[in-house]
């Protein structure tokens, strides 16, 4: 298959500018190909997202084949207008109401009640309930008005790999097996939409942390409404994470291979991974996280590894010159924002220098810190090494 590729202009990409009508044709002629049951890669200000007509199964099917993804991860929905809800769902608690007046459009995704019939089974994995959300960029919102359907989009990469937050990461992974891309420059946040689905006593239950914080959701649903998920909810992973489990300092990982499907997309599998293997750092203190990862290191590159570190700007200074083949930093810990925009790309780079032994520091689970350590933690499979 030939993936069709549109270079947007950066100058016209701008909130509230004027597209230009090359533009304005690329957006037509994706849309075009959404309605006629293709697959289109677009920007989000999350990551790039795989779109397909959310109605039409053959076209969902073929986001599963192109991702490898396994077939009872659901997939959430993208519209362009409110308005869509009336007929994808059967209601809209309140509570969700109030957080989509808040936070859409915007990196919020609301699992509600499915209507019967509106949808493929595919896109929810055969459950009562879909994620619906209204992404907050341009070209997205363009793009989906111009399709007139509910597009169904998941990450536009490899499943498991990490997702992708330019065009060119998109074509690494999917060139050849997606029908087109629509190159918006980079996202914005860098991080998944934040789950939350509103229970029947009104609480929040967040499904995966993201873009909008628990404390931005407190402010609208009440602090005591909203109840989170761990860093590493269980997940099953492929198989060559669970191949690499026996590699050094690798606590076993969770397992839920004949677990339902999940509500959400990030629930159950490994995602996120580079090719190397990765382990999280964990410590008292970012001392004792450096002493103990430098080690490590130290030992691994002694086995014949090359070998990768991605730490925060502050802690450089607390490892020894070289201290890895590739060190790579989220930038400072005090702006979790350059952490979530950088996480992505970064995994990526150490799949470009070929590391094969990764360690990574932890951070606070506080505010955005939550979703950046949920997705740290499902791209090391679960495995925690605790500093001495």
């Amino acid at each position: 298959m030939e993936t069709k590729y549109w270079k947007l202009s950066s100058a016209e990409r701008e909130a509230g500018r004027e597209r230009n009508p090359a533009d304005e044709a690329a957006i037509a002629e994706a849309a075009e190909l959404l309605k006629a049951g293709g697959t289109v890669a677009f920007p989000t200000e999350t990551v790039y997202g795989l779109g397909a007509d959310a109605r039409n199964t053959e076209a969902v099917e073929a986001i599963f084949k192109a991702k490898g993804r396994p077939s009872d991860n659901p997939l959430i929905v993208h519209i362009a207008d409110r308005t869509a809800l009336g007929e994808l769902v059967t209601e809209v608690p309140p509570v969700a109401a109030a957080l989509m007046d808040a936070y859409w459009p915007g990196p919020l995704t609301v699992v509600l009640p499915l209507r019967a019939g509106v949808l493929s089974t595919r896109v929810t994995a055969g459950l009562d309930t879909v994620g619906v959300r209204m992404p907050d960029h341009p070209v997205a919102l363009a793009l989906l008005a111009a399709a007139e359907c509910p597009v169904a989009a998941p990450s536009a990469n490899r499943s498991g790999r990490p997702s992708p937050t330019l065009a060119g990461h998109v074509l690494d992974d999917l060139a050849g097996k997606i029908g087109g891309v629509l190159d918006g420059g980079a996202a914005g946040v860098g991080l998944e939409s934040t789950v939350v689905q509103v229970q029947p006593d009104g609480s929040v239950a967040v499904l995966r942390p993201g873009g909008i914080t628990a404390a931005q959701l407190a402010a609208v649903a009440g602090e005591a409404a909203v109840t989170g998920v761990s860093a590493a909810p269980d997940f099953t992973p492929p198989l060559e994470a669970a191949e690499a489990l026996d590699r050094p300092a690798a606590p076993d990982a969770a397992a839920g291979g004949g677990s339902p499907a999940p509500r959400a997309p990030g629930m159950k599998y490994a995602h996120y991974a580079p090719r190397g293997w990765l382990g999280v750092v964990r410590g008292s203190s970012p001392a004792s996280e450096a002493k103990t990862a430098a080690g490590l290191l130290a030992a691994a590159r002694g086995r014949g590894e090359k070998t990768g570190m991605l730490l925060f700007e502050e802690h450089l200074s607390l490892y020894p010159a070289g201290a890895a083949d590739c060190v790579v930093s989220l930038g400072p810990l005090a702006s979790p924002e350059t952490a979530a925009r950088s996480l992505y790309a970064a995994l990526r780079r150490f799949d470009e220098a070929g590391a094969t032994y990764i360690l990574a520091e932890a951070c606070p689970e506080t505010g955005l810190g939550s979703a950046i350590m949920n997705r740290l933690m499902k791209a090391a499979a679960g495995r925690v090494i605790d500093a001495e």
